[in-house]
């Protein structure tokens, strides 16, 4: 469709279709109201001329251009005269006519001001220098539309768009804000252009949205191109959709075309713009007749089944011009402003801003004689245009430099069809791109209904959100928004503000993942306590043995005249007795609240004590040895034994184990720490033993001289013995040596408070096995069996033998 302002009036057109009074109403209203404005161009009128066809079609084209020519007495890249009337054209929706008028009116520098979308390519100013539009950029509606996505959860989209370069490029705006944003295109239909091409694929195009189970479909191109047949064939076909698109959309659909439900559930986009006050009574009032081309007229011919005359194209018969439009518009299209009728109000402001900058100008540089000497000159009407501000009625501030256009705000509209063809459209919300992250949407949700009768939001998504405890799994070829749901893993959650997460989220190390996954408890600290069963039992062990032991040796004070108790070296008795002692006592570091000290004496503590019993057992076997060498050599070794060369044996291992004590603790002592992952919602304190290898070495050293000790006390086992000393030190020894071998996997295979307990059962039961082999069976010798106590017994079963003290 075009237009022009001029000083007559002229309407050629074979067909006017509905939709283009979307356009032609808000140019009458705007001239109407520039007339009648004293401010603003007075005592000047401004007449236009309305042309409409199919620029599509060549033939129609060519005709237009030549009428336009013949009419202003143009011929075609010729000047007729030195100055030709400047003529202002309007041109839109579409881009093709657009560009084709624009090369034909660039010889004449005609300005051309263009409504409609807004064209990336019409801002090129090398290429189409006398052109301007009046959309603002739309540059945000991708962003706008996946906002609206977002905010209603939809997340598995289909597209249908127009294969073209307008098309393209909103594809790849879309796609860019989808994949920041997470929003997923299930497919993607691109319509060829050309109808001829789109036949050859109509069926797959329409198969692959009939198959589809996608709700949400984004519909965006040129709303004369091939894709508005496909869409129409889809609602057609009863495909029951929420449609998202452009409010261009909305005005190629008059009312009167409403197909029952098919624009039901749609979203329409359209450019946020003030009211325009008085121009829904203009349309109520407006009367045909007064203009005297068919350029409104023609609505009675077409709507109130008038005829027309065929020899005057200019007058209607049989008409009744005195009835208004209201009905018609009410039955056609929304007397609101559209868009493309925005912006051609706006362009006729524009143009009178710029005669009138123009019509002050002349006034102050020379005296105006007429307004066919003001529109004569399009290069310096083009001065004023290129750079005008103003403020339109609706108080709206439109600039026409194109450099400076900024980018569009957004009203959201939903359409709503009703029984016998009557459609609504309703404000639901807005998008403001300038506006923060997260404040550019606003949307009423009490104003839609989603199906008739129902406000229930349908849903879009390929994969339902995970429950609180699961964390999304992605599989490879799937789309980003579809995905499996799978647990997390120990000691992870994810809750509901973490459920679109890939990964769970962790717990810190003082808190723990309760039975659900879902939140985070804060873990007991906890400790091998003397009130806890375990604890209290091993305690109890410990003070029970050492009581024992204490038992023994007061026996042994008590019956140390007698031959069982000197027998062996009494000495060397009592040093191992009070030993075991000390070491069931040392037990109880182990229980109890770790410190500092505590921990330090634990490992330094029975590593010492045990090495002084264990060396006392040597000394004890070594003394039993060297007691039968005496009797066999005939006192040669006696020195050694007399001496006291045995009793050095203690010394001499436990300053050994002393100084690796010392190494110990001057490299890496051992130390208090925390187990957080041994026992589920608990902190474990416990003692670190520092120096792994100083502890192994120390444990080595222990567990050498426990071999040796068992070695020596095997070999004088059979030696003759009046109580079997040397016997039962065998067994006390290989029971140690089993203890000790045993915990080293047993210890490495527990954690946490078990640990602890597995090395205090160690120290209890090795140091009750030297206890029980060794001295139990005196003390029953000499409890229970007093008389084998005695010298005469001990003369019958030694025969010759002397008695060592």
């Amino acid at each position: 469709m075009g237009s022009g302002l001029g000083p007559d009036t002229h309407l050629w057109s074979r067909r006017i279709p509905t939709e283009n009074y979307q356009f032609t109403l808000p140019l009458a209203f705007a001239v109407e109201e520039i007339n009648r404005n004293l401010y603003l161009l007075p005592n000047v009128s401004l007449m236009f001329y309305f042309f409409t066809d199919n620029y599509h079609d060549k033939q129609a084209f060519q005709n237009f251009i030549y009428i336009t020519a013949k009419r202003h007495r143009l011929l075609l890249n010729y000047r007729c005269k030195l100055k030709t009337k400047c003529r202002v054209m309007f041109t839109g929706p579409m881009l093709l006519p657009s560009i084709s008028l624009a090369q034909f009116l660039e010889f004449y520098k005609f300005p051309q001001l263009t409504y409609g979308p807004f064209y990336p390519i019409l801002s090129d100013r090398e290429q189409f220098p006398n052109l301007y539009q009046m959309a603002p950029k739309d540059t945000a509606l991708a962003l706008a539309m996946v906002s609206l996505m977002l905010h209603f959860s939809w997340n598995w989209v289909g597209l249908a768009i127009s294969d073209d370069d307008q098309g393209l490029q909103f594809l790849s705006d879309l796609r860019g804000e989808s994949d920041v944003q997470r929003v997923c295109l299930a497919f993607v239909i691109m319509i060829p252009v050309n109808m001829e091409l789109y036949m050859s694929r109509a069926e797959v195009c329409n198969k692959q949205i009939e198959t589809s189970s996608i709700h949400i479909v984004i519909i965006y191109g040129d709303t004369e191109s091939t894709l508005i047949v496909c869409f129409r064939m889809w609602v057609s076909q009863g495909m029951q959709r929420i449609w998202v698109t452009t409010s261009q959309w909305d005005v190629t659909t008059s009312k009167r075309d409403f197909i029952l439900a098919s624009f039901h559930r749609t979203l329409a986009f359209e450019h946020h713009h003030a009211e325009i006050s008085g121009f829904k009574n203009f349309v109520q009032t407006l009367n045909p007749s007064k203009y005297t081309d068919m350029f409104l007229a023609g609505l009675g011919w077409m709507y109130f089944s008038c005829e027309a005359s065929t020899s005057n194209c200019k007058t209607l018969e049989n008409c009744s011009f005195n009835a208004s439009l209201e009905w018609l518009v009410l039955q056609s299209f929304d007397m609101a402003f559209s868009d493309g009728g925005y912006d051609v109000y706006n362009a006729v402001y524009a143009m009178a801003h710029a005669l009138h900058e123009m019509l002050l100008q002349q006034v102050e540089n020379q005296p105006i004689n007429t307004l066919r000497e003001l529109d004569s000159d399009c290069s310096q009407l083009h001065l004023f245009l290129k750079n005008m501000h103003f403020v339109n009625p609706a108080g709206d501030v439109i600039n026409m430099n194109q450099k400076e256009k900024l980018q569009a705000e957004y009203g959201i509209y939903h359409i709503s069809n009703f029984p016998h063809g009557v459609g609504f459209k309703v404000k639901i919300g807005e998008f403001k791109p300038y506006f923060p992250h997260g404040q550019q949407l606003h949307l009423y949700e009490d104003m839609i209904e989603w199906a008739t009768g129902t406000r229930q939001m349908p849903s879009a998504e390929c994969s339902v959100d995970c429950h609180s405890g699961f964390r999304k799994f992605h599989q490879q070829g799937m789309a980003a928004c579809c995905f499996d749901c799978i647990p997390c893993r120990a000691n992870e959650i994810s809750n509901e503000t973490s459920t679109d997460m890939d990964q769970c989220m962790k717990c810190p190390e003082d808190q723990y993942a309760n039975a659900e996954q879902n939140h985070c408890l804060y873990k007991d600290v906890t400790f091998l306590a003397f009130g806890d069963p375990l604890g209290m039992t091993l305690s109890c062990m410990a003070l029970g043995l050492s009581a024992f032991t204490i038992l023994v040796l007061g026996i042994f004070v008590k019956h140390q005249d007698t031959p069982i108790v000197k027998a062996n070296n009494l000495t060397l008795s009592y040093i191992l007795l009070i030993s075991l002692i000390f070491c069931f006592l040392c037990s109880l570091l182990f229980i109890g609240h770790p410190n500092s000290v505590t921990c330090i004496l634990q490992q330094i503590t029975y590593g010492v004590l045990f090495t002084v019993a264990v060396s006392t057992v040597l000394a004890k076997t070594i003394t039993v040895v060297l007691a039968f060498k005496i009797t066999t050599s005939g006192g040669r070794m006696k020195w050694f034994l007399v001496s006291g060369v045995p009793n050095y044996i203690i010394p001499i291992c436990t300053i050994i184990q002393i100084i690796l004590c010392a190494i110990w603790l001057g490299t890496s002592p051992p130390s208090v720490d925390i187990d957080s992952h041994s026992e589920h919602g608990h902190i474990i304190i416990v003692c670190n033993k520092g120096s792994v290898t100083a502890f192994y070495s120390v444990l080595g050293y222990l567990g050498s001289l426990a071999l040796g000790s068992f070695t020596v006390a095997f070999l004088a086992r059979n030696l003759p013995d009046t109580f079997n000393e040397a016997k039962f030190m065998t067994f006390s020894m290989l029971l140690f040596c089993t203890v000790w071998v045993t915990f080293l996997p047993v210890y490495h295979s527990t954690k946490g408070k078990v640990m602890v307990a597995v090395e205090v059962f160690s120290i209890l039961s090795s140091s009750a096995g030297l206890l029980g082999c060794i001295f139990v069976p005196k003390c029953y010798i000499i409890l229970i069996r007093p008389e084998r106590n005695s010298l005469q017994k001990l003369r019958e079963k030694t025969f010759s033998r002397t008695d060592i003290s």
